[in-house]
């Protein structure tokens, strides 16, 4: 799992550093730019500091490869054919596209006060129990409430379903080498079930639709703009997953890192208004999604670095959030630090380039909800628990549970 240096071995992935993989990252991220590492039997180099990490991110000359038959990674998505973050040009901007028509400002603007309300709705429970648990209570019901409900268009009752198929899919999404038998074939059972039950979803959807982005896709599909109906079961497969882990992450991960630094939970009481630009702290600080994978479409230079076509990399955005050659003082959670007239780097929690999260906005506003609801609602608050525990994903960072008192 881990490959030596002279100087450092690369050992963040070990289970040992779960809890806090930044001082690990900082070793290997001081040694090199570009190190050396293999996800199994395939040998990668991992980018570990944020200028390389942007430039990979942007760069047309990189990519994944799967469509030109180069990449060395197992594709993970093969089966789902709309899942379009698997993709290069010119098959990704069809695609998201039409995704994209979810996340315009007018219906942006429109899921802000729906998801406040929900927020609303349930801290109201949690206040009469004195306490809560922020993952279990708040997150995973707004997410459903916003992703497959609202998004997607499913039955509310059916949220214990959806939330058990994103955890074995999204814990899937690790490296083959860093999972056992059970998790690949966890991820399997649900990827099937999962598209079964949203293959039943739009045959309804096509006799009777609704307001909501799955008919629009489904209408899409129907008018030939693009879409096979396989695909928008993909499609729908991706925007479940990928939405509902970012965002429960997101306000875990944000949550946890107000908790452990009372002063500035005590400053966005005192100053609401860097509500906003707190969420981009929260996603440089602890970001939900810890690294990405790219290859090289072209032979082309890197930090001083030659590639080859095909060769494969580890984008490590979780290392490049702490950065210090990027952001001063990166150990420290400031929620002043993406504020005023000249803000911080902009930070990789979202990746960058095309492949920018298209659910960034959806993020954002069930966070921000979250957060300002419970300032407002529930300004004490605390950690209900000393420590907490940390699920066993790589690619996917979050939190099992997140106690809180009042």
């Amino acid at each position: 799992m881990s490959t030596a240096v002279p100087e450092v071995t690369f050992d963040a992935f070990d289970p040992s550093n779960r809890a806090d993989p930044y001082p690990a990252y900082r070793r290997v991220r001081d040694v090199a730019a570009l190190f050396p590492y293999e996800f199994g039997d395939v040998p990668v180099t991992l980018v570990t500091r944020y200028e390389e990490c942007a430039t990979v991110l942007t760069s047309p000359l990189w990519g994944h490869g799967y469509a030109a038959g180069i990449s060395p990674f197992r594709d993970t998505t093969a089966a789902i054919p709309g899942s379009f973050v698997r993709m290069d040009p010119p098959e990704h901007a069809r695609y998201r596209k039409l995704v994209a028509k979810a996340f315009t400002p007018r219906m942006v603007g429109e899921l802000a006060p729906v998801a406040g309300q929900v927020v609303n709705d349930l801290v109201d429970k949690a206040l009469a129990r004195g306490e809560f648990d922020v993952l279990e209570d708040l997150a995973v019901p707004l997410a459903v409430a916003m992703i497959p409900v609202r998004l997607l268009g499913a039955d509310p009752a059916d949220g214990a379903r959806f939330r058990e198929w994103q955890l074995a899919i999204a814990r899937g999404s690790d490296p083959d080498s860093l999972l056992d038998d059970a998790a690949v074939e966890a991820r399997g059972h649900a990827a099937m079930a999962c598209m079964g039950h949203f293959a039943e979803l739009i045959a309804r959807k096509k006799h009777t639709p609704t307001p909501d982005l799955l008919s629009e896709l489904v209408t899409a599909a129907a008018d030939g703009e693009m879409l096979t109906e396989p695909e928008v079961i993909g499609m729908a497969l991706l925007l479940l997953v990928a939405g509902m882990e970012t965002s429960i992450n997101l306000i875990g991960n944000g949550m946890l890192a107000l908790l452990r630094n009372p002063g500035q939970w005590q400053l966005l009481r005192d100053r609401p208004e860097l509500i906003a630009p707190a969420l981009d702290e929260m996603l440089r600080y602890d970001a939900p999604t810890q690294f990405t994978i790219r290859v090289a479409l072209a032979d082309n230079e890197v930090g001083g670095c030659e590639f080859q076509r095909g060769d494969g990399v580890v984008v490590l955005t979780g290392s490049a959030g702490r950065d210090e050659r990027a952001f001063p003082d990166a150990d420290t959670f400031d929620v002043t630090r993406y504020a005023g007239t000249r803000p911080a780097r902009k930070h990789l929690g979202f990746s960058l380039g095309i492949h920018y999260c298209v659910g960034a906005p959806l993020a954002r506003i069930e966070a921000e909800a979250v957060v300002r609801t419970l300032l407002e609602r529930a300004p004490e608050l605390r950690p209900g628990a000393d420590t907490v525990e940390y699920r066993p994903s790589l690619i996917h960072r979050g939190l099992l549970s997140l106690p809180v008192t009042m």
